[in-house]
């Protein structure tokens, strides 16, 4: 192995992982290339070299220098095709693609269906990775999520109002969960569990009546909306209330320490991991030791066991 690409899509730590790629790759003496604007760059024939000193200084940016856009023909026979052809024509003999189930689906085709050397880095602020505990990004989404809603509570208190603050988090309500639990919010709406308008309703109003005055309800965009749920509370209380979506502030901001040590060290693995011919499946952090996970071998939905957080939540509420 003479030659490596690496792919992202972009939050938080993935500047992170990809400096650790590259000095990884450079200190093992690889050639590297980034590929612009993920599988579309992948399919046209985007790529832009790398070296140590290309990534200096982005170990604290949010993002990704390599930018990145979604790209449905990537997932036809011909999309594929495309891909592996501008990747040999380059003398590219493996790929590294950090990002969430969308990113680390198209790798697990090329390793799978065309025998194409990849190892993946989970990435993503929504944490849906079958099979991964934490993705990188996550726990810097969880701490923007959490800054904005600590002012919310400080309005919500003040003007003695209900607010629903609606957060990302399309099939997974992980993230919305753990700002719900970290925020100390009164309830939290998920696409894992179902939770009666009706019952809502009539909680808010048995507390009003003992004197309770501000609620913040947390909704994870994959359930309801903003809108949806405070117009039904409006509706079912007499009560005046206010929305706010978070929307893409959440997948911005600079990562924390956290995403920045676990992006360094599977960025790192997932070299090792390409030159030692360990590939078709992604790096990631068991009991804070680096393990690789075959593609495949933990399913295609992630479980998620919210039970306990929200027993937790209703009983600190």
């Amino acid at each position: 192995m003479t030659k490596i690409a690496v792919l992202t899509r972009d939050c938080g730590g993935v500047n992170a992982a990809i400096r650790a790629v590259v000095r990884t790759a450079v200190a093992q003496g690889l050639l590297v290339e980034g590929v612009m604007r993920g599988y579309q760059g992948l399919m046209s024939g985007d790529f832009v070299p790398l070296d140590r000193r290309s990534v200096s200084n982005i170990i604290g940016l949010g993002g990704t220098i390599l930018k990145t856009a979604r790209e449905e023909a990537f997932f036809t026979t011909e999309g594929q095709q495309a891909a592996l052809a501008q990747v040999r024509a380059r003398g590219i003999d493996g790929l590294i693609v950090i990002g969430g189930n969308g990113s680390l689906t198209g790798g697990r085709i090329l390793a799978e269906r065309h025998g194409f050397p990849v190892v993946g880095i989970p990435a993503t602020i929504d944490n849906d990775v079958p099979g991964v505990d934490y993705a990188i990004g996550t726990d810097t989404a969880v701490n923007v999520a959490l800054d904005a809603l600590d002012k919310i509570r400080d309005t919500a208190t003040s003007l003695e109002r209900i607010f629903v603050v609606e957060v990302m988090g399309r099939k997974c309500g992980w993230l919305a969960m753990q700002v719900a639990l970290a925020g100390g919010c009164e309830e939290v709406l998920l696409p894992e569990k179902d939770v009666p308008i009706d019952a809502l309703c009539q909680e808010i109003k048995e507390g009003r009546a003992l004197g309770k005055a501000s609620w913040i309800i947390v909704v994870a965009e994959g359930c309801s909306t903003a809108v949806a749920v405070a117009a039904a509370v409006t509706a079912g209380t007499g009560l005046e209330t206010r929305i706010a979506v978070l929307g893409h502030i959440q997948r911005g901001g600079r990562p924390t320490a956290f995403d920045r040590i676990m992006a360094a060290r599977l960025g790192h693995a997932a070299v090792e991991a390409l030159v030692e011919g360990r590939t078709g499946g992604l790096v990631h952090l068991v009991r804070d030791r680096v393990e690789f996970l075959p593609f495949g071998t933990a399913g295609d939905v992630k479980r998620t066991d919210i039970e306990y957080d929200y027993h937790l939540l209703k009983v600190l509420s």
